[in-house]
């Protein structure tokens, strides 16, 4: 029978919809796939395992909905806000910055619960406590505890459930310990209101718009010390952006001006400020006086959004449009112009800017579209194609939320309704839109964990952090978590390897077993430990113990990386292979720097390929491996030919 050698070399078309399982003349098809879950494409073309996440902290209140803010005051001081029910609270360098009051404790009894003796600790029930240096009952060392039964000099401690610690069998206090409240701010924001939130930031002072709360800034001095503030905004003799339930809903600096947009009773109107006098809205004539200006339409089109590029793009309920001057220069009272360059429509959702170009939701939070220059300004130069046309399926019950990890591969990150992370590769010089989905590990009610918030940090290192809070049930019970996806890069061997979510990771002497990980009470967790895969273990006293000693290790929850090709096309000799039995005898992988793979025609016949051979040392992890491996196919003919 006739033989073909297809070449599968590039797959810069990501997930594509089951409704182009036809369409193999299409150029995208030969570079898309059925299925691509937890692994992200490359702007090269080939595809990598996405790295876990690792656990920073729960929420102060894991009963509602919680929202990731970042700030950025300079690339070495960056910022994680969390914004909850009336309160933020503060992540630094992936940990949860403290008040800086340490409180000295003086005993801690066997007992349950556990009493800790703290002279005029100023502590009260249902505060958030950090505690570590104990010496003797070193088992409350490194954890959050909630405190309970408060007196002026003593009290007791529960963990994050809410579960008394019983120190019974805990070994016996013996010396010093301190604590440390964990640093928070008053917000008037409910948790209803948080995700409507819109915020820029200038130096270190960021601005927050909601259409019913004054606007306020937000300053930061140190790492434990930020301050909410009602700014004075200086207006005509006629207030508007200050006249109860009708404040801004957007904000946005452009040009040096501080941009306000869409009251309730004004929605289609934007307020700039004097250029480089940011609370002063006094309007006039000159060049650099305030200015209003309201979008005329036939219909009442309420602004969702403003991105600014070198231009000023406005999104609306019912169309996309441009600031733009008459002269080509900057902004004035006299020169601005905005004119309608589509019709589409955009949903409530915070964009993201990708180099010069604006990615958008549209109405109905399912395409995501490309607000793009094509031509001259002052013509029909802008367009906003859907990139989501090949693959429709994939934001199936809608997109709440994006976030843009610039470095290393460039991807958007977005949050599906169901808890999805959802990524898209995004290169449009180099022709690459792929789309992955992300099913974070742990469960919800039985289904899968919940991606409720995400954002990102831009760092010096070469890898964008990206941060979200995922909802799981521990325990019995419902908890956020806040964690951040580790590094893309983990090295030149796998003992740096960090595959599981929610995870933790331990670097030091020889151990027999692990604590800390309360967090994951009762779960089943994944393990590599000293490089290399160990037998799974249940989380028991926030505690599991290794079958063997190990100096690394990362544990947490584990998930498979899985993709499936399309039906191959590999030509026949009467025209195409498409509908005609055949078989995949063997294929050849071309691998960077691996050590685990299965495969075979779908999830359930896959073959494990080996990378330990018997030159290498047993007690040593598995070298990286860079090559082909040559693998031999199980199976008969069947027209449903695919790679799994």
């Amino acid at each position: 029978m006739a033989r073909s050698s297809p070449a599968i070399s590039t797959f810069t078309s990501g997930e594509i919809s089951p409704r182009l399982e036809g369409r193999i003349e299409i150029e995208k098809y030969r570079s898309g796939l059925s299925d691509l879950t937890n692994m992200i494409v490359q702007p090269h073309g080939g595809l990598t395992r996405r790295p876990g996440t690792e656990y920073l902290g729960a929420v102060k209140d894991s009963s509602v909905k919680t929202r990731l803010i970042p700030f950025q005051f300079k690339t070495s001081d960056t910022y994680i806000l969390e914004f909850g029910d009336q309160y933020m609270r503060v992540f630094r360098n992936g940990l949860q910055v403290l008040t800086g009051s340490a409180k000295s404790i003086t005993g801690a009894t066997n007992a349950s619960p556990v009493v800790i003796t703290s002279n005029s600790h100023g502590y009260s029930n249902g505060d958030e406590i950090y505690l570590d240096g104990v010496e003797g009952m070193t088992e409350l060392n490194g954890r959050n505890y909630i405190v309970a039964n408060s007196t002026s000099n003593t009290y007791s401690l529960q963990d994050l459930f809410g579960n008394d610690i019983d120190s019974t069998n805990y070994t016996t206090y013996t010396s010093g310990g301190s604590t440390d409240e964990i640093y928070q701010q008053t917000t008037p924001y409910a948790a209803a209101d948080i995700f409507d939130l819109r915020f820029a930031q200038s130096a270190d002072v960021m601005y927050f718009a909601h259409p019913s709360y004054a606007v306020r800034t937000l300053s930061r001095t140190d790492h434990n010390a930020w301050t909410f503030a009602n700014p004075t905004i200086n207006e005509n003799t006629t207030p508007v952006l200050t006249s109860t339930d009708n404040y801004p809903s957007v904000v946005t600096f452009f040009e040096q001006r501080l941009v306000f947009a869409a009251t309730n009773n004004n929605p289609q109107t934007l307020w700039f400020s004097k250029s480089a006098d940011y609370l002063n809205f006094h309007t006039g004539t000159s060049a650099d006086d305030a200015l209003i200006y309201t979008i005329a339409s036939n219909q009442v089109n309420s602004i969702r959004y403003l991105s600014a590029t070198r231009v000023l793009t406005i999104g609306t309920s019912g169309g996309e449009y441009v600031l733009t001057t008459t002269n080509d220069g900057p902004i004035s009272p006299t020169t601005t112009q905005i004119r309608k360059y589509s019709n589409y429509g955009s949903a409530n959702i915070e964009p993201v800017q990708v180099a010069d170009v604006t990615l958008f939701l549209q109405r109905g939070n399912r395409k995501v579209r490309e607000f793009k220059y094509v031509g001259e300004v002052n013509t029909s130069g802008y367009q906003a194609p859907d990139i989501t046309v090949l693959a429709e399926h994939i934001t199936e019950g809608g997109i709440e939320g994006f976030a843009y990890q610039q470095e290393p591969e460039n991807i958007v990150w977005c949050t599906r309704a169901d808890g999805t992370l959802l990524g898209l590769t995004y290169r449009r010089e180099e022709a690459v839109v792929a789309w992955h989905k992300h099913v974070i590990g742990g469960t919800f009610n039985g289904g899968q964990a919940v991606v409720e918030s995400i954002t990102t940090l831009p760092t010096d290192t070469g890898n964008d952090e990206l941060y979200m809070i995922v909802k799981r049930t521990i325990n019995g019970q419902t908890m956020r978590y806040v964690e951040v996806m580790k590094d893309f890069d983990f090295g030149s061997d796998t003992t740096s390897a960090f595959f599981v979510d929610s995870g933790l990771v331990y670097a030091g002497g020889a151990v027999s077993g692990f604590g800390a990980m309360y967090h994951l009470e009762g779960d089943d967790v994944s393990i590599l430990a000293n490089g290399a895969s160990h037998p799974d273990k249940t989380v028991s006293g926030g505690a599991i113990s290794l079958d063997f000693p190990s100096t690394s290790a990362a544990i947490g929850y584990g998930y498979t990386s899985s993709m499936q090709t399309l039906r191959l096309e590999s030509g026949s000799q009467d025209g195409t292979s498409q509908g005609k039995p055949k078989r995949i005898h063997g294929i050849t992988m071309r691998l960077f720097e691996t050590v685990g793979v299965e495969i075979g025609n779908d999830a359930g016949e896959i073959d494990r390929v080996f990378f330990r051979d018997s030159s290498m040392a047993m007690d040593e992890a598995v070298p990286l491996f860079t090559g082909d491996k040559d693998i031999e196919f199980q199976g008969g003919f069947n027209d449903d030919d695919r790679i799994y």
